[in-house]
C-alpha cells in the first residue's frame, strides 16, 4: 500500500508531538492531503523512553496500549478540529527503525522536537539512527520552544518560505522542493547561499559575486517552472548554520538538504552549538539523501510522490497495527491547543506573522 497522497505524524503525549499535529493537519487540509497519526512505544521500559512523562505507568504491553490509544484520541480531536478525518496507528519496537521503514510509503513524515527524552530524542538523536538523515521522504521537524523555552506561534498559513540551497543534487532537489511548497501556498521563496567568512569574519568579494552567479543559474529553472512565484536570492557571509537558523525566525518554513551521512547532517544534527534542528524557532523541511537519490530518475517534480522504493503494507511492517481510537472531547482538544499556542486560544485561530512569536 502506497500512500502518495498521505501526511504521517508521530506522537507520543508531549506538547511538542500535539504541536506537530497541528501544522501537519493544517498542511493535510490546505494540501488536499490525507492524514495518519502513529504513537510508537518500546516494552518493557516505554514510559521512560516512548511517552510524555504524564504517562508514567509501567507495566505490561496492554496498559502501554491503552496509553497509546489515550494519546492518539488527543492526536485525533486536534486533527478533527481543523476538518482533517485522520486514521491511527500504533507502532511497538525502536520508533527510528520502524519510522525509516514507514517513510517508504508515505509523501511526508512529522514530528515535534522538544529536546530531551520521548519521541523526539529517539529519531533526532543521533546521526546514525537520524530520521530526518535516512528517511525516504521528507522530514518537517516542528519546534516547541525556542532556545530559551519560549512558546513558539506556528501559522495557519504560509506565507515566506526559505531554502538553503549550494550545488550539491541534496541542495539543488531542496531547491524544487521549496519552491514547489512556496507555489502551493502562493508564499515568497527566499533562496540563501552560505558563504563562510574568512579572517575578519567577512568573505571574499570575489567568492561572494561566485556564489551569487551559481546562485541565479540554479533559480533561472525555477522562475520558469513557477512564472508566479515570488523569489528572492541572497549570499550571506556566515554560515549556512547560522544563516538558516536566522531565518527561522521569520519564516513560516525553512527547507534544506540532507547528504545522509556527512554534509549538512552535521548541520543539522551536529552539537547543541551546531544543530539546525536545536535552533530553528519555526518548522524545518529536511529532504534526505535516500529521497534524493531514488526520486533522480523520475521527471515529474517532488514532492509529487514517494520516493521511487519498494513499498510495503502496514500489515508487512513488524510491529505497526492499525487501530480505531475514539476522538477526544472537542473541549480536550481546545485545552491542548490553549497550551501549545496561546495564541491560537486568543485569536480562536493560529494568525499570521511570527511578530507575536513569544507567547
Amino acid at each position: 500500500m502506497v500512500n502518495d497522497k498521505a501526511i504521517l505524524v508521530g506522537v507520543d503525549g508531549s506538547h511538542a508531538s500535539y504541536k506537530a499535529t497541528w501544522w501537519a493537519a493544517n498542511y493535510a487540509k490546505h494540501a488536499g492531503l490525507t492524514l495518519q497519526i502513529v504513537c510508537a512505544y518500546s516494552l518493557p521500559s516505554y514510559a521512560a523512553v516512548s511517552f510524555d512523562a504524564t504517562y508514567t505507568a509501567m507495566g505490561d504491553d496492554n496498559a502501554a496500549h491503552t496509553d497509546a490509544q489515550e494519546i492518539l484520541s488527543k492526536a485525533k480531536a486536534i486533527a478533527d478540529e481543523q476538518g482533517v478525518e485522520a486514521v491511527t496507528l500504533i507502532v511497538t519496537g525502536d520508533p527510528a527503525s520502524v519510522f525509516v521503514e514507514l517513510s517508504r510509503n508515505y509523501n511526508l513524515i512529522v514530528i515535534g522536537n522538544r529536546g530531551k527524552g520521548g519521541l523526539a530524542e529517539r529519531l533526532l538523536g543521533t546521526t546514525s539512527s537520524s530520521l530526518p538523515a535516512y528517511a525516504y521522504c521528507p522530514v518537517v521537524v516542528v519546534p516547541y520552544t525556542d532556545d530559551d523555552g519560549n512558546l513558539m506561534h506556528l501559522n495557519n498559513t504560509i506565507t515566506r518560505v526559505a531554502v538553503g540551497t549550494d550545488d550539491s543534487k541534496w541542495g539543488i532537489k531542496a531547491l524544487q522542493i521549496a519552491a514547489d511548497f512556496a507555489d502551493t501556498w502562493g508564499a515568497r521563496l527566499d533562496v540563501i547561499g552560505a558563504v563562510p567568512g574568512t579572517q575578519g569574519g567577512n568573505a571574499d568579494e570575489d567568492a561572494m559575486n561566485t556564489y551569487m552567479k551559481e546562485l541565479d543559474a540554479r533559480v533561472t529553472p525555477l522562475k520558469e517552472a513557477h512564472p508566479n512565484l515570488d523569489v528572492h536570492k541572497s549570499v550571506v557571509p556566515e554560515t549556512a548554520v547560522n544563516a538558516l537558523t536566522k531565518a527561522s525566525y521569520d519564516h513560516d518554513v525553512v527547507v534544506v538538504g540532507s547528504r545522509g551521512r556527512g554534509g549538512f547532517t552535521g548541520l543539522l544534527l551536529g552539537s547543541t552549538s551546531q544543530g539546525l534542528l536545536q535552533h530553528a524557532v519555526g518548522p524545518v523541511y529536511v529532504v534526505p539523501r535516500k529521497y534524493v537519490e531514488a526520486e533522480e530518475s523520475r521527471q515529474e517534480r517532488v514532492p509529487g510522490s514517494p520516493a521511487d522504493v519498494p513499498s510495503k503494507a502496514l500489515e508487512e511492517i513488524t510491529g505497526v497495527q492499525k487501530v480505531v481510537v475514539p476522538t477526544a472531547d472537542a473541549t480536550k482538544a481546545q485545552e491542548i491547543e490553549s497550551t501549545i499556542d496561546p495564541l491560537h486560544a486568543r485569536d480562536g485561530h493560529a494568525g499570521s506573522g511570527k511578530d507575536e512569536d513569544k507567547a
